[in-house]
């Protein structure tokens, strides 16, 4: 499990100066993305932007992604989230469902929840064969690889939290009247299989972190740092990509 590391926030930083460095990066996140959307600058329209979010239950992806679109016009910027697939999704490649919502040049998108589920859920639950499970992994990065071809910037992000703040949360869910909708039976019965789980992400980061398409596994235990490090890993991702194309912002 070396790969997942600790999910500890690297650094010692007080809540408030984890807002401010939140707010500073938003702001950057805000003009990096009218560049991309040719509104600003040059005024000629950029690569497409995804940003993909895996991670434990209750690890902050909701609040992670609820920080990066903050700042951004909602006309531009599209978040789509993905449960079990449907009796007619499942006629289909697992794959062919997330392509309506991925982004055209010059658009982003959300992915709360992935094609990963394949190597994920689908595996641990029995959901997919072995051999489908197998086959998924060079799916995948040929997927992903083929998007980044075409000029896509991919940032993923898997957000991990540890099993001791999980159950932390999981018990605040579970007390707070507007929020026990979002703790259900299965999410308990996927911390008793943590282990099974762990073992997956493993697989996962090993064999599904390409150069074009790497994985940024995010420390999840303290929110506050886990938000304002992913607003920062999409906007450096985007000025990499911007800089190599030669754009000037």
């Amino acid at each position: 499990m070396s790969r997942l590391g600790s999910a500890t926030s690297p650094i010692e930083i007080s809540k408030k100066k984890a807002v401010a460095r939140l707010e500073e990066a938003q702001q950057r996140l805000l003009r990096l993305r009218l560049h991309l959307g040719g509104q600003i600058g040059e005024k000629r329209i950029g690569p497409a932007l995804t940003c993909v979010f895996e991670g434990w239950d209750a690890s902050g992806k909701g609040g992670a992604i609820k920080r990066l679109v903050a700042p951004l016009d909602p006309r531009h910027v599209r978040v789509s989230q993905f449960a079990a697939p449907t009796y007619d999704e499942k006629r289909h490649h697992f794959l062919w469902r997330f392509w309506p919502k991925l982004p055209g040049l010059g658009g982003m998108s959300v992915f709360d929840r992935s094609w990963y589920g394949r190597v994920l859920v689908e595996r641990v639950e029995g959901f997919a064969t072995k051999e489908q499970v197998q086959r998924a992994y060079s799916e995948i990065v040929e997927f992903e690889r083929t998007l980044v071809a075409e000029g896509m910037i991919m940032v993923k992000f898997w957000m991990h939290v540890s099993a001791e703040e999980q159950l932390r949360r999981f018990e605040d869910r579970a007390q707070d009247p507007l929020r026990t909708w979002k703790l259900t039976d299965e999410d308990w019965r996927n911390r008793e299989k943590r282990p099974e789980y762990e073992a997956a992400v493993a697989e996962m980061l090993e064999r599904c972190d390409p150069t074009w398409a790497p994985w940024h596994v995010i420390p999840g235990d303290d929110k506050n740092y886990a938000r304002f490090a992913v607003v920062e890993a999409v906007c450096d991702a985007i000025e990499a990509e911007l800089t190599r194309r030669g754009f000037t912002f």
